[in-house]
């Protein structure tokens, strides 16, 4: 049985997805994962990316082009540091639901998308496709923000609202940190400070604190007047935290404020990377 990490990394050829592959490469090296950049073709893209540089009769040939160079990159830089492969292909199809299928075929074991492409600016608020990605997707999925570029992430900042499962998807945050040496912030962010919030919140910490087995780890409870998505965002700017991490389950405030509050001016979304773990 294949037991390599897999890594599938949509692109649009679009300043922000390239931002995503590099992503994707650093995070290969790291778990000496496969690495497939997929594309989607969409005609008005092409009219947008190529201008005059092809015929409607060779549009393939120019993403291919395309894609072919990807791969060449990535594995000049990334194969002597760790990446196992790169490779890539295209389908046409309808882009959220081609992404999720491609990544069922591939069985891959995470998603690195961008959130502003060609496409998502069509929109007037960021991460149109993204968003509807995280939301179908039953894989975990990470988004990259426009001009955010790699960097090795000093503090990842898990944003937990106490469910059970959170046990086993700190536990995936903790692997991510101990390759990058990285602070991890345990956070429940509220509206109103509430016993019952400090209750649970120091039964997680008692029950979390022997079961991680990793030393910098902190254990935040904050209380904002606003929305607790306004109060996440003014806490990672505040903590200086790099990346934003949560499971993602029905039905929890986090898919509400994701779901709801894309048109809002978030910066935590715009500004950080964020990883949605979807399997735990």
């Amino acid at each position: 049985m294949d037991t390599t990490f897999k890594i599938v990394c949509p692109t649009d050829f679009s300043e922000c997805s390239l931002n995503a592959i590099e992503y994707a490469a650093k995070l290969g090296e790291m778990y000496n994962a496969d690495l497939f950049l997929f594309h989607v073709p969409d005609k008005e893209d092409y009219q947008k990316l190529a201008s005059n540089e092809f015929h409607s009769g060779d549009q393939y040939s120019f993403i291919q082009k395309k894609l072919d160079s990807l791969v060449n990159i990535v594995s000049q830089e990334s194969i002597p540091k760790g990446l196992k492969s790169c490779q890539s292909e295209f389908i046409e199809g309808k882009t959220v639901n081609t992404i999720l299928e491609y990544a069922d075929v591939q069985n891959a074991d995470l998603i690195i998308m961008g959130t502003e492409g060609v496409n998502d600016f069509k929109q007037n608020y960021i991460g149109t496709r993204a968003s509807r990605l995280v939301e179908k997707s039953d894989r975990d999925v990470m988004v990259i923000p426009r001009k955010v570029f790699f960097k090795s992430p000093k503090k990842l900042v898990y944003a937990t609202d106490y469910l059970e499962e959170d046990k086993l998807a700190i536990q995936k945050v903790v692997d991510l940190a101990r390759n990058w040496d990285s602070e991890i912030d345990i956070v429940h962010v509220s509206t109103k400070m509430k016993n019952i919030d400090k209750s649970l919140h120091m039964t997680m910490v008692q029950e979390l604190k022997p079961f991680l087995k990793y030393e910098k780890v902190n254990f935040v409870l904050k209380s904002y007047r606003d929305e607790p998505g306004l109060g996440l965002e003014n806490y990672l700017i505040i903590s200086k935290g790099d990346i934003l991490i949560t499971l993602s389950k029905k039905k929890t405030w986090f898919e509400q404020i994701f779901s709801n509050n894309l048109s809002r001016k978030m910066s935590y979304f715009i500004n950080k990377p964020l990883y949605v773990i979807k399997k735990v």
